[in-house]
């Protein structure tokens, strides 16, 4: 009888190809994947370890999956993802209710991994490093001579759209993000990788590509090309089947104008920019080893909306970070009330191991950073809100995610953390269905559309 596996998914649209390349590997070796838990042999928690209520929820996620143990059906419970490389001993030691703390470099061989748990061998957890030492600093000498077109993935739902997967790692150093020391230097996938996979999607059901990195707009440097995104985005618009490829994850300071315009020009890329500002103030970027500043962001959203005026624009800010003065909130304040972004994330900050960050001086107290982030995101929403109000009476189409709630996005809607497309009045429309509308109305960053 196959063993069976389920595997939860916590974080983001990363962990989530990782999830599905796991269970092609586990497929392919006669595993039986199920959606519940409580239905699994062995529960799989794929974890986040971004920010602390990230790795809360994924702490959770592995309880719960440890109190269905005396169901008679769940017998281990493992955790892999960026939590579990990122702590290994420190938390198979502080959780003991996990029968395994996984690497990334268990992947490969996550079939063994398990069924050795599932026989009673508890594994010994990794000792973490600095993933970033693994390879030569100059990203021409991480150049991959073969190209492995023999990918792992299974297909974890049906929703019409699906990550992709173009690099892993990341080169830059931000002051507070920890990423780059468990995930590892920037590593672009061949254009070749790239392409079979999304070709393999189309042919099971997916309509939209979303391109997804821990920075986009680095693609092609390791590989001799800093214009290979430039070069792909044709290559991947050629795919029957796809009707909308979507990038993510770009960093304002690499937003070259080739990239813009091979962006703007190929009808199948959707007018959206996931650009990470973080802040606007040029002496807090400085303090987070980043780049640019309000006037160089004005001009960058400038430069997209005399090109796309209906291009969606969405970003995150850190507010709170240690020095940020009074003046400085002020100024990030108002860039979001100028920008008009679609779309806005705001996170107080928070010490997170092994960051330049953490032994910055100048730490401002909990209730300051909490009271900057309610007002900022107020703003933030009530801006969103005006965007959103100037779109009513302009034609979209709609890709249909959810057809429960008979629900959809536009272009210049990323999908699970973006604004969405109801529509008036009673409608029946499918799963992936393509629906062409006119916006009639707005609820916040949501919008209210009649069908055409």
């Amino acid at each position: 009888m196959s063993k069976t596996v389920a595997l939860i998914t916590m974080g983001c649209a990363r962990n989530d190809v990782d999830s599905e390349e796991l269970a092609g590997r586990l497929a392919a070796d006669g595993w039986k994947l199920v959606d519940d838990a409580a239905d699994a042999e062995v529960a799989v928690i794929n974890t986040c370890g971004f920010i602390e209520s990230a790795k809360q929820d994924s702490i959770n996620s592995l309880l719960e999956a440890h109190a269905l143990k005396g169901n008679g059906v769940t017998k281990a419970v493992v955790a892999v993802g960026c939590m579990a490389e990122r702590y290994g001993e420190e938390l198979a030691s502080a959780l003991p209710e996990a029968d395994g703390i996984l690497s990334f470099d268990d992947y490969k061989d996550i079939s063994a991994r398990l069924g050795d748990i599932l026989s009673g061998h508890k594994p010994a957890p990794h000792t973490p490093q600095d993933r970033r030492n693994l390879l030569p600093i100059s990203p021409a000498e991480r150049k991959k001579e073969t190209i492995d077109l023999n990918f792992a993935r299974k297909r974890l739902n049906d929703a019409p759209w699906a990550p992709l997967k173009i690099a892993s790692g990341c080169d830059r150093r931000c002051a507070f993000c920890a990423i780059p020391q468990f995930r590892g230097a920037f590593i672009s996938r061949h254009p070749l990788e790239v392409i079979e996979e999304a070709k393999w999607l189309a042919d099971n059901g997916v309509s939209e590509l979303f391109l997804v990195s821990e920075n986009t707009t680095s693609y092609g440097k390791d590989l001799g090309d800093l214009r290979a995104m430039e070069k792909l985005i044709p290559e991947l618009s050629k795919i029957d089947g796809i009707k909308r490829i979507r990038l993510s994850y770009l960093q304002p300071a690499e937003m070259r104008p080739t990239l813009l315009q091979a962006m703007i020009e190929d009808e199948k890329v959707a007018p959206y920019f996931d650009l990470s500002f973080q802040h606007s103030a040029k002496d807090v970027l400085r303090s987070m080893r980043r780049f640019g500043g309000n006037e160089e962001f004005l001009h960058l959203i400038s430069q997209i909306r005399a090109l796309s005026p209906d291009a969606g624009i969405r970003s995150n800010f850190i507010v709170g970070f240690p020095g940020e003065k009074e003046s400085d909130f002020d100024e990030l304040c108002r860039f979001v009330e100028d920008a008009q972004l679609d779309a806005v994330g705001v996170f107080g900050y928070s010490d997170e191991d092994g960051t330049e960050a953490l032994n910055m001086a100048n730490k401002l107290d909990p209730e300051t950073i909490a009271h900057r982030v309610s007002l900022l995101s107020t703003i933030s929403d009530n801006a969103v809100s005006e965007r959103a109000a100037l779109r009513i009476g302009s034609e979209v189409e709609v890709l249909i995610d959810d057809p429960e709630i008979q629900e959809g996005r536009a272009a210049f809607q990323g999908p699970e953390v973006d604004g969405t497309v109801g529509f008036e009045g009673e409608t029946d429309f499918n799963l992936g269905q393509w629906v062409k509308a006119v916006i009639v109305d707005s609820a916040g960053a949501d919008l209210i559309a009649r069908p055409l």
